[in-house]
């Protein structure tokens, strides 16, 4: 048995998957932890406020809570506001990006997704362990602080997210706009 595992309470069973569906088997933690990966929201009103989804402020709490306990995130003082804090994903966080490239990817393979909120991931499955591994490294700058990659010249993944998920937006919106003025 790997000692480095924390056990919280008893678990069902041994199988990987259920005890990985125990950890983020709920809808919100994998949201909370994906805005902090590729949000890169660390506050608590960032992730109260910045998701879509519209978490609840209890339940956010909830989560927060439960993401710490498991070791997937960890809290620290913010020095620039005494009643803040700031929320890092922790190495065990980080090391999930390959689960949320193989989720989004199966999710626009399968189910009725947007352009725009769906761009991250098709680049992501596009880019392959690669790009995962360049992305967990900038995470591991961000979140753990270590010291930056050798590729500093370069846009970082995130930043390379970012940017297509704004096309995307820029590409509707000016469609859009197009299509009122009846020149589509």
């Amino acid at each position: 048995m790997n000692e480095t595992r924390k056990t919280v309470a008893p678990h069902r069973s041994g199988c990987p998957i259920n005890l990985t569906l125990e950890v983020l088997g709920d809808k919100w933690s994998l949201i909370v932890v994906r805005d902090m990966m590729f949000g890169d929201r660390r506050h608590f009103r960032e992730l109260l406020t910045g998701s879509e989804e519209g978490i609840a402020s209890n339940i956010l709490a909830d989560r927060l809570r439960r993401l710490l306990a498991e070791g997937l995130v960890s809290k620290a003082d913010d020095p620039s506001h005494k009643q803040k804090s700031i929320y890092s994903l922790t190495e065990k966080g980080i090391e999930l990006v390959p689960v949320f490239a193989m989720i989004g990817a199966w999710g626009s393979k399968w189910l009725p997704v947007s352009d725009e909120l769906s761009i991250r991931a098709k680049l992501l499955a596009e880019g392959g362990p690669s790009l995962w591994d360049a992305f967990m490294e900038e995470l591991r700058e961000t979140h753990l602080g270590l010291a930056p990659a050798q590729n500093a010249g370069e846009p970082g993944v995130r930043m390379r997210l970012q940017a297509a998920y704004e096309e995307v937006l820029a590409r509707k919106a000016s469609t859009a706009l197009a299509s009122r003025a009846g020149v589509v």
